[in-house]
């Protein structure tokens, strides 16, 4: 809901933290009790199912934690052309806390500087341990050509990070399996160096050709390690033609403050960097589960972004009878053409009449008066052939 216009200094277009407290809460509420209901009518069924009593609510695996979407609407379209680089927005609590988390890094080539930046001492060794693989840009069109190998790549891994370098020439190589939906697209991380490289003098030649071509590739890997990090803390926005957007802000397990602190760093962010006319251009925020109704958090008093898209009474009308004279002329030329001749036909030929069931009834007589005569002129003419 929009923020209460009680307040006169407040403006209109911005979030009420209030009202996204209370959805957050009512949200989370609600999947809390579908999750423990389904949890009992499983128990229910399977008897010899082990009930841990000392478990609590808390204490749920991580397979019955549910995503929570920000669905945001606009009364003008976002984007012209589907956007295939996703874009990122920092959010305060992360999506990819879980220790387990398989993410796969692909490279522009060569992908031994990647590789020795993840193994250096200076890369944090947690975040390390969930780089479960690195591989080039070559190598990954070489090795992934089948569909069947690109699904297999789809399923091992949970997330997908790629050297901005390269993201928009996945498309062709990875192919609809990836990018058919937004879930697993791969993600674009900044790792090439900040600053230009100096071009090596005449002293310098002497110097290892790897090493300077690995020194010009990536980034030091404090500043790799930072970056992924950055991409993981964040929410991922991808756009299409039409006037909405779906972003996963939180999980059920979240708390209501960390869900709605997640919403608004979200929206602000969204609305910033890819909705154009800022939050003139909103006409509707809410929030959901997968299975539930969309809670509202914010609604537009108006359906137009500007007053040039409003017309007057009069303009209106203008245009009502402009367009009412165009589809009068419309059928009038119509009419003309059905009543002026085609140029191929010869008007002077005599029409052919339709024939009808009366017609039918009459060819049938003469049909049959005919064979009559035919058989009546074979027995006159065997009656003189007999001898006398």
């Amino acid at each position: 809901m929009a923020v209460p216009r009680s307040n006169p200094t407040q403006s209109p277009y911005r979030l009420d933290v209030d009202q996204t407290l209370k959805a957050s809460t009512a949200l989370l509420q609600h999947l809390q009790r579908e999750t423990k209901r389904l949890r009992d009518e499983a128990s229910k069924k399977d008897l010899l199912a082990v009930d841990d009593e000392g478990a609590s609510e808390s204490d749920a695996p991580s397979s019955n934690d549910q995503p929570i979407w920000l669905n945001l609407s606009t009364k003008k379209h976002i984007a012209d052309k589907a956007r295939l680089k996703p874009g990122k927005v920092k959010v305060p609590h992360t999506l990819n806390k879980s220790p387990n988390l398989s993410i796969c890094l692909i490279t522009a080539d060569p992908q031994r500087a990647v590789k020795d930046a993840v193994t250096d001492p200076a890369f944090p060794k947690a975040l390390s341990a969930r780089i479960t693989k690195i591989i080039g840009f070559s190598k990954l069109k070489a090795r992934y050509r089948t569909f069947e190998s690109r699904r297999q790549l789809l399923a091992e891994h949970d997330i997908f990070l790629a050297d901005d370098r390269i993201i928009l020439r996945l498309v062709e190589t990875l192919g609809k399996i990836f990018y058919k939906t937004t879930s697993k697209r791969p993600i674009p991380i900044a790792i090439s160096p900040r600053r230009p490289i100096d071009k090596p003098d005449a002293k310098s030649k002497s110097q290892s050709a790897s090493a300077v071509k690995k020194e010009a590739f990536i980034a030091p890997p404090a500043i790799v390690a930072q970056e992924i990090e950055r991409t993981l803390d964040s929410v991922h926005v991808s756009t299409k033609p039409g006037t909405s957007i779906a972003v996963k802000v939180g999980w059920s397990s979240f708390s209501p403050a960390q869900l709605s602190e997640n919403v608004g760093a979200a929206i602000e962010g969204m609305i910033d960097r890819f909705v154009a006319k800022g939050w003139r251009n909103i006409r509707s925020i809410h929030i959901k589960g997968p299975d539930t109704v969309a809670l509202p958090i914010w609604l537009a008093s108006d359906i137009w972004t500007g007053e040039d898209d409003i017309r007057s009474d009069d303009d209106a009308a203008l245009s009502t009878s402009r367009a009412t004279s165009k589809m009068s002329q419309l059928e009038g030329i119509r009419k003309e053409k059905r009543k002026t001749p085609h140029p191929d036909k010869d008007e002077s030929r005599p029409r052919k009449k339709k024939p009808t069931e009366q017609d039918g009834v009459k060819k049938d007589k003469v049909q049959a008066e005919t064979r009559k005569a035919r058989l009546l002129e074979q027995k006159v003419q065997a009656m003189q052939d007999v001898p006398s």
